[in-house]
């Protein structure tokens, strides 16, 4: 008992001590080069949302957001609902993520799934006004490019049959999920998916954020520039 005890506390050491690493190590190691043109970029807003295991990405709900994520419609999300303003996407494990919406919700299945290997799903949500000064939202600015590059990276994440998608699940009335590309581990999990669709939109994150925390950090220590500005 004593020898397991040891081998549990020496893995959760060398989990902390990685997600440290990761945290404090940029990615990309080298600062993005700069665009080339003479018009000024166009900020545009996006905010991260978290809570204590998990990010989502939030998007404004605006022609080009429509534009590209219309195909969700047909599956059912309300992209055009009067009081929408942000669409909102994350990524995770299937069985924990669908089968747990609160944790009094938690099942041993869906939790040893989540610690192991599971398929992945897209969770994508709609939310009115979100008050950025909450301490649970990260809001930063990129520009047109950057957000176009993101956008198709999440769009990308789903998977499609006959380029259409199908939900396959939901918490609520104007929730849905839908199945994705890859396979969810507690490694490599829902915050390192935010991180890299962030790191296609132009931003740095640390080499390994698997924690909302690290990630929020890393976005504040090397994106200083990306600092929101409300209209």
């Amino acid at each position: 008992m004593k020898k397991l005890l040891a081998g549990l506390l020496l893995l959760i050491l060398l989990f902390v001590a990685a997600g440290a690493a990761g945290t404090f190590i940029a990615v990309p190691f080298n600062e993005p080069p700069a665009p080339v043109s003479r018009a000024e970029p166009k900020p545009r807003e996006i905010l991260i949302l978290s809570n204590p295991i998990h990010t989502d990405i939030a998007l404004r709900l605006d022609a080009e957001t429509l534009a590209q994520f219309g195909f969700l419609e047909d599956a059912g999300v309300q992209l055009h609902h009067p009081d929408a303003q942000w669409l909102i996407f994350g990524w995770g494990g299937r069985s924990f993520y669908m089968e747990t919406p609160t944790w009094a919700d938690l099942k041993p299945m869906p939790l040893f799934k989540g610690l192991t290997i599971d398929h992945s799903v897209m969770h994508v949500d709609l939310a009115g006004a979100i008050d950025v000064t909450q301490p649970w939202v990260t809001p930063l600015t990129i520009d047109d490019a950057q957000l176009h590059s993101m956008m198709d990276f999440i769009a990308g994440s789903f998977i499609r049959t006959d380029n259409q998608v199908a939900s396959i699940g939901s918490y609520g009335a104007f929730d849905h999920f839908f199945e994705a590309k890859g396979r969810f581990n507690a490694l490599f999990g829902c915050n390192t998916w935010t991180a890299q669709a962030l790191r296609t939109g132009g931003l740095r994150t640390g080499l390994w954020n698997p924690i909302p925390q690290s990630l929020a950090l890393s976005l504040k220590l090397f994106n200083p520039e990306n600092t929101f500005q409300s209209p």
